[in-house]
């Protein structure tokens, strides 16, 4: 045959095997190629270490419900009524930021039309004129009841508290539901310590809320510099336990005392929740205590790899 034949005949084989294009055939070439290049790869999978618990024994603690989770592998390792309802008091804020932080850019400006004295609050001004960055500081460094309800009133406050469900339904918070952005008592506004270590973990991969949750002080203002607000974090344990990076902090007279913590341990994240407690800030120290003492984490033995 000619040479020409044979250029010919190269070339098309060539095109076949490294163009996938759109017809069948050619398809079908292309996946095969793959297979044969894929041969000879291999696929490791990493296994992370594992946490195991030392002491079968948990300290002394008030609390009517405890959750403490790994954050890595979100392994439970203390749990106590993790699944009952209780109020969840100013961590429902923790929804609230949330659902803020989709709705609202950082330097939107929100005006306040009316203003809330009721409980926890940072003194907003009626008529005030903020971003949704500064009320988000509010509300999660000052548990601002004012700046929660800001947040929800100038989106259309039944509308905001539909939301703030589905982000809880879509989290997987199934023992949760809120009437309000506050945290007010509510015989419908419920959760359980497995819900707020859910709530929790969204919220620390959040790095802009997990910055504000971290804040010790700080002071904001409105967006004329007319009206200042000093900023102080209920979270008495920030800057005291070493690795303790905030997270929310709640109180009401039927919640009793809450605090959802996130704290870091020689390489380890971990999500503490303690409800219905008589000292929270006592039962979190105590239950920090147990995690360096008890919790110990071991390397998988096996290496899985698919060939």
């Amino acid at each position: 045959m000619p040479l020409r034949f044979y250029f010919f005949f190269l070339l098309t084989t060539l095109l076949l095997l490294f163009y996938p294009g759109e017809h069948p055939f050619l398809q079908v070439i292309a996946f095969n190629r793959d297979l044969f290049v894929q041969q000879d790869r291999e696929t490791s999978y990493e296994l992370h270490p594992i946490p195991v618990i030392d002491k079968a024994t948990a300290p002394f603690i008030t609390a009517g419900g405890v959750y403490i989770v790994e954050l890595a592998s979100f392994t439970p390792l203390y749990q106590k009524n993790e699944h009952i309802h209780f109020f969840p008091a100013s961590t429902t804020k923790i929804i609230t930021s949330l659902v803020a932080s989709e709705l609202y850019r950082p330097d939107e400006v929100i005006t306040v039309d009316k203003v809330t004295t009721e409980g926890q609050v940072m003194g907003l001004v009626p008529g005030e004129r903020i971003t949704a960055e500064n009320l988000l500081y509010g509300t999660l460094v000052h548990s601002g009841n004012d700046a929660a309800y800001a947040l929800a009133d100038h989106f259309g406050y039944d509308k905001y508290i539909e939301l703030m469900n589905t982000k809880a339904e879509e989290l997987g918070m199934k023992d949760s539901h809120f009437v309000n952005p506050a945290g007010f008592d509510n015989v419908g506004q419920l959760t359980s310590p497995y819900d707020l270590a859910v709530a929790g973990r969204a919220l620390i991969q959040n790095p802009y809320l997990k910055k504000m949750v971290g804040t010790k002080e700080i002071v904001i203002s409105d967006v004329d510099y007319s009206i200042f607000h000093r900023l102080s974090n209920v979270n008495t344990l920030l800057g005291e336990i070493q690795g303790l990076g905030g997270l929310k902090t709640g109180q009401t007279e039927q919640a009793g005392e809450n605090l959802v913590s996130f704290y870091k341990h020689e390489g380890h994240d971990y999500i503490i929740v303690v409800m219905r407690s008589e000292d929270r800030f006592s039962d979190t120290t105590a239950l920090v205590d147990w995690i360096i003492s008890s919790v110990r984490y071991i390397e998988p033995e096996l290496n899985i790899t698919v060939q």
